[in-house]
């Protein structure tokens, strides 16, 4: 005896939008997972990320002489997520990766550009 039904079926017999949800909430969960067991490399390579702009910034800017809009052009490939900001009072470049890292680097003379560690960084505040 056939029932008809509102939704269509798939061939397992379960209505096809209960399938979606399952398999959306199972996608979920899996990139949930994936991000709690890879948040340390995650926040690791945004700080890469971040130090490595800072650097490359300050140099560009503060011993070549660049304006730092001009700076971005030498970042590498997938660095998009790198911004970068400019104290000239103290020759000082800031780069961050929104919500995960900030690195800051600084011109000092004849050592040209010095990364800051996190308590010179606080100090700054």
């Amino acid at each position: 005896m056939a029932t008809a039904t509102s939704r269509p079926l798939g061939k397992d017999g379960w209505p096809l939008g209960r399938k979606a949800k399952y398999g959306a909430a199972a996608l979920g969960a899996m990139l949930v997972l994936w991000l709690i067991f890879n948040f340390a490399d995650i926040k690791a390579q945004a700080k890469l990320g971040a130090s490595y702009g800072a650097h490359i910034a300050c140099s560009c800017r503060y011993i070549e002489g660049r304006p730092l809009a001009s700076c971005e052009k030498d970042f590498e490939d997938g660095m998009e997520l790198v911004s970068v900001s400019d104290d000239p009072d103290n020759k000082r470049v800031t780069a961050s990766v929104p919500l995960l890292a900030e690195a800051v680097a600084e011109r000092r003379g004849e050592f040209g550009c010095v990364q800051l560690n996190q308590s010179e960084i606080d100090a700054l505040d």
